[in-house]
């Protein structure tokens, strides 16, 4: 073991080196060098606010900003040089490559009154603010490709399931909007995250505050933050802003699911209500016929990967002491992962659902006559009988054209009225997939008159980030 090198930040108070092991086991710059413009960024502000108020020259702060961006154009153009031996974090990186640009008398003074706790946690807000805004463009182009789909395919007709059966008649739009509610829930979700972590920690010092005086005010403004982190303990220890990225991608990845679980179904050859691009499929190496669902297959394995990362971090911050804790540096990996896992899954499934082609025909072949049973139910209903008499009547109708063998369509209205002399000739009018579709005008319905205002509502949810709340005429 060696001793501390000259320009670890806390090298002073230790006379023995750290065991190689544990320098590999602390060290954290292989992960957070993804920060290194933030950490810049951070500085250069701190920078500032020490020059405001007489710790750093106006000359010594210009030397620190030219030095910082030296640094940054090196970590962009990827020629930075690590030093395992004493990069331990981004932070020690980039000031000790500060100091190598523009000299370690200057340089020394950067950290005056800063500690590497409310630096990180700062770094981490910058961070994760950037990757979520990000986020949201590419969940915008999920949710426009859903509602031009949507709005172009909506003649097409599909069997709508519960429990995996085959239910009532819906518009392949009526599925696809489904989801595009969903997905519009998380966005105006994720605008929350975003807002409720944009506040600045710079300046709390490792726990207790700054003793200089700094205008911490223009340091978060400078930082594009909306306010202030109030209390320096809570500041340097507060990682809820991760969880709740993690908590809002666990939501997000459950939806990802389960439309992917749909899709899976709907691309099988039993349904074959759909065909993947080849794009977003792949082969067996072993049977030729095969195409694959890779992808699909591949959202919903994410979604089990994303619970776990919120079930890891969370775990690992429960029952820590306050303030700042070694343990909290696993939250970097967490949200590294998390980060990537959210935004390719966002982008697999805007091309999947981009590229896939629908089959009208085998949709319309899998409406079932049975899926009509609601139609009879409800045709009785406008003859004055009780829904809960009418249920029991449709049911033994069901029951009759399974034991005649033959569809409900198929039995005549002798048959029917065998079952209920109620039934007259216009029953055949039941029997109509794209009818029992119309008749669902309701707001939310299936009918087209229905779809086409959940279209519009999209819409005006992607122009203006607002849902309507009851209609675009309320």
């Amino acid at each position: 073991m060696t001793k501390p090198a000259e320009n670890k930040l806390w090298g002073g108070r230790f006379t023995g080196g750290l065991d190689p092991l544990m320098e590999s086991y602390n060290e954290s710059l292989s992960l957070d060098k993804d920060f290194y413009a933030q950490d810049i960024a951070g500085s250069i502000a701190w920078a500032r606010a020490n020059k405001d108020v007489g710790i750093l020259t106006a000359n010594e702060f210009r030397q620190i900003e030219r030095g910082f961006q030296a640094v940054q154009k090196e970590w962009e153009s990827n020629s930075f040089n690590i030093k395992p031996e004493v990069d331990e974090d981004i932070h020690t990186a980039n000031e000790r490559r500060l100091g190598e640009v523009i000299g370690q008398a200057i340089a020394g003074k950067l950290h005056t009154g800063r500690s590497r706790n409310d630096q990180i946690a700062t770094d981490l807000r910058l961070w994760v603010r950037e990757k979520l805004l990000e986020l949201e463009q590419h969940l915008t182009s999920l949710l426009q490709i859903i509602v031009s789909r949507a709005e172009t395919e909506i003649d097409l007709t599909m069997p709508g399931y519960t429990h995996l059966q085959r239910a009532q008649p819906v518009r392949w739009s009526h599925w696809l909007l489904s989801y595009g509610f969903f997905f519009a829930a998380d966005f105006k979700r994720l605008k929350n995250v975003i807002k409720d972590l944009n506040y600045c920690p710079l300046g709390s010092g490792a726990l207790s505050g700054n003793v200089f005086g700094v205008d911490r005010k223009a340091i978060g403004e400078e930082l594009g933050f909306e306010g202030l982190c109030w209390n320096s303990m809570n500041a340097v220890s507060d990682r809820d802003f991760l969880l709740a990225t993690m908590g809002w991608g666990t939501m997000f990845m459950g939806h990802v699911s389960r439309i992917a679980m749909d899709l899976c179904i709907y691309s099988s050859q039993e349904s074959g209500f759909v065909k993947l691009a080849d794009a977003y499929s792949t082969g067996s190496s072993l049977m030729p016929q095969k195409k694959n669902p890779d992808a699909l297959e591949l959202l919903r394995g994410k979604s089990g990967q994303m619970h776990g990362l919120l079930f890891g971090f969370t775990s690992t911050m429960n029952s820590l002491p306050s303030c700042y804790n070694k343990d909290m540096q696993e939250g970097t990996s967490a949200i590294l992962s998390t980060i990537h896992l959210l935004t390719t899954s966002t982008q697999i499934l805007t091309g999947v659902l981009s590229t896939l082609t629908v089959s009208p025909t085998n949709m319309a072949k899998a409406l079932e006559p049975s899926m009509l049973a609601t139609e009879l139910a409800d045709y009785l209903v406008k003859k004055g009988v009780p829904f809960r008499e009418t249920h029991h009547i449709s049911g033994r109708v069901v029951a009759l054209a399974e034991q005649k063998g033959k569809g409900m369509d198929e039995l005549s209205v002798e048959e029917l009225q065998g079952v209920d002399g109620r039934f007259g000739d216009d029953v055949a009018e039941c029997f109509d997939h794209e009818a029992a579709v119309e008749k669902r005008t309701a707001k939310g319905g299936t009918s087209r008159r229905s779809v086409g205002e959940q279209v519009a509502v999209m819409k005006a949810f992607l122009e203006t980030g607002e849902m309507p709340a009851w209609g675009l005429e309320g």
